[in-house]
């Protein structure tokens, strides 16, 4: 597995994303569905990854700063062909180490409680990541959840 930056003009790319917000909007009211847009993840404070082996595109995630010592995990999806092989844990991993070498304090997610979401919340909880407070102008909801990881 190789971990690229960028790619946010490859067409795999794009339909990943696109599969992405399609299943998030799907599974939770509009107003509590935060996923990030191709566009969205072009923006200056990102730095979006993708994992790739050879040319098959096996999932992408981002890093947001949100504030000089803290960071936000963004836009997380496995390519669903390449589900339980160890893609997300290492894009997390990945942006881990990332923030650390930025000098944050701590990293934040939002992710759902929808029944599609319990996978992705496990690996969270397993990497160390505790429940807090909504953060970044997200608004709290039963549909959302904020997670939180001390660096």
């Amino acid at each position: 597995m190789e971990l690229r930056e960028g790619g946010l003009d490859d067409p795999r790319v794009i339909a990943l994303i696109a599969h992405h917000l399609a299943e998030a909007r799907g599974s939770t009211p509009q107003d509590n569905a935060h996923a990030m847009g191709t566009e969205a993840l072009r923006h200056p404070d990102i730095s979006f990854w993708a994992a790739w082996e050879g040319e098959a595109l096996l999932g992408v995630a981002a890093l947001r700063q949100l504030s000089l010592n803290h960071g936000e995990i963004k836009s997380m999806r496995t390519a669903p062909e390449h589900v339980r092989r160890g893609v997300a844990r290492a894009l997390l991993a990945h942006l881990i180490a990332l923030a650390r070498t930025r000098g944050y304090s701590r990293v934040s997610l939002e992710t759902g409680t929808a029944l599609m979401f319990d996978a992705a919340n496990r690996m969270y909880e397993a990497v160390g990541f505790v429940d807090g407070p909504a953060f970044g102008g997200y608004p709290e909801s039963p549909h959302n959840r904020f997670m939180t990881l001390a660096l």
